[in-house]
């Protein structure tokens, strides 16, 4: 069945550095867009970074711009965020996301448990 496992969160003080990974399973991972979202306490959940299927495009949203770098490895099927200069705004669920489209408009999804990002002095 399709898993997506996320790893590598915690807690790091303002300034410091997490990398996440996301293992992915059950499904042609290079075939497939990854994203990371997030989700901190009482909001919405945001985009974050996307990387292309082919690996050859990623996007950031405006405040992860400089400081997150998004990856994939679809040799090991795997997809990475490196997050550097951590603010406490960054503290939130973490989510891998798996995105495909397909004709006529409709999308397949997939989605991670999350992993905690903490960032507190």
């Amino acid at each position: 069945q399709v898993q997506l496992v996320e790893s590598g969160g915690g807690s790091v003080q303002p300034g410091g550095s997490l990398r996440l990974s996301c293992a992915a399973s059950g499904f042609t991972f290079s075939s497939y867009g990854m994203s990371w979202y997030r989700q901190g306490s009482g909001k919405e959940r945001e985009l974050v970074a996307t990387v292309t299927s082919a690996d050859i495009g990623t996007t950031y949203a405006a405040s992860m711009l400089g400081r997150f770098t998004i990856s994939r490895d679809n040799a090991k099927n795997r997809v990475y965020l490196q997050m550097n200069s951590l603010k406490p705004e960054d503290t939130a669920v973490y989510f891998c996301n798996a995105h495909l489209r397909l004709p006529f408009g409709q999308e397949i999804n997939y989605w991670g448990q999350g992993t905690q990002v903490t960032v507190s002095s």
